[in-house]
């Protein structure tokens, strides 16, 4: 209810309350981060049981080649498959 001068009461106008809903509802939309930690390869990840001694062969091969583990391991795989038998 307003009220006006005179001490009459008038009701307050819909179009009023349209109008502010209408206005409230263009606020900023944020848009919200995933949880969790982002992706880091595009690959498949492949999970392959190596035995410690070949292992240690394939770490000591990245330390003399400048490689990862990993990279090593995939590097090395590639080598086996361009050797003619």
């Amino acid at each position: 209810m307003v009220r006006v001068r005179a001490g009459a009461e008038v009701g307050a106008s819909p179009r009023l309350a349209y109008t502010l809903y209408v206005i409230m509802a263009k606020s900023i939309t944020v848009k919200r981060k995933k949880a969790g930690r982002p992706a880091t390869g595009t690959e498949p990840l492949y999970g392959v049981r190596i035995s410690d001694e070949l292992m240690g062969q394939i770490q000591k091969w990245g330390r003399e080649n400048s490689a990862t583990r990993s990279e090593a391991i995939r590097r090395l795989v590639e080598i086996g498959l361009k050797v003619k038998k």
